[in-house]
């Protein structure tokens, strides 16, 4: 069930990275794999944030909320393949929320993120696993993340309570940082190393999934059909 649209059709983009280093990477058709990722999750939680800190290695507190959906690409070594992200940030308002749950649908993983300062986030996680549960497939890999770990003394969610749910819902968790670059770098590296484990399974339990292209491989949307293990 795996796949991607190389040059295929989503909803319009409400807000977009328009930077050359962005146009550069966009263009770039010399990858192995391409993965579509979402960051999602309340309104304030740090998404922008840490998106552009793992893209760009930048910081700023600036951020407004954003409107609709924005992403940017990124181009990777994972297991020895060239993998190019498209990763999307997503607005957390729920007036927004028909826009971004339409980008669901052809990611292969979603980082579930919730503010450690913000009670509210982290009780909306199970909502959140709803919302995959209902528009993504069902192999979508995911990981729990409870940004903002900097700010101990604001801190309303401990790591243990975070661990706990991630372990109820079946999910893997970490605790992270933006504005310090705790673990950024990490649930990018192990969300896309998940993804490509579970690939490498399917493509060796049936070889005919994979279609071989000059730029880049296209998964059949049939491939890998057994669930990612989330019980969410």
């Amino acid at each position: 069930m795996y796949g991607f649209q190389q040059n295929g059709t989503y909803p319009p983009v409400m807000a977009s990275a328009n930077d050359s280093k962005w146009q550069k990477d966009a263009a770039d058709q010399n990858f192995d794999y391409m993965f579509k990722l979402l960051i999602i999750g309340n309104s304030s939680v740090g998404k922008t944030s840490f998106l552009f800190r793992y893209a760009d290695d930048s910081f700023t507190s600036a951020f407004v909320s954003t409107v609709g959906i924005d992403f940017k690409v990124k181009t990777v070594f994972r297991q020895d393949k060239r993998v190019k992200l498209q990763i999307w940030d997503t607005a957390g308002q729920e007036r927004y929320r028909t826009i971004t749950t339409a980008y669901y649908r052809g990611a292969m993983g979603f980082l579930l993120m919730y503010d450690v300062t913000n009670e509210e986030s982290f009780n909306a996680v199970q909502d959140w696993c709803t919302q995959i549960k209902t528009h993504a497939w069902s192999n979508a890999s995911v990981l729990l993340v409870g940004n903002k770990c900097d700010l101990e003394d604001r801190r309303t969610i401990t790591a243990k309570e975070g661990e706990e749910l991630g372990g109820n819902l079946g999910l893997e968790f970490f605790e992270t940082s933006a504005k310090e670059n705790i673990n950024v770098k990490a649930v990018f590296e192990r969300l896309v190393d998940i993804i490509c484990d579970k690939m490498s399974e399917s493509l060796d339990s049936d070889p005919t999934l994979v279609s071989s292209q000059s730029k880049g491989t296209r998964l059949t949307e049939n491939a890998n059909t057994q669930n990612s293990g989330c019980s969410c």
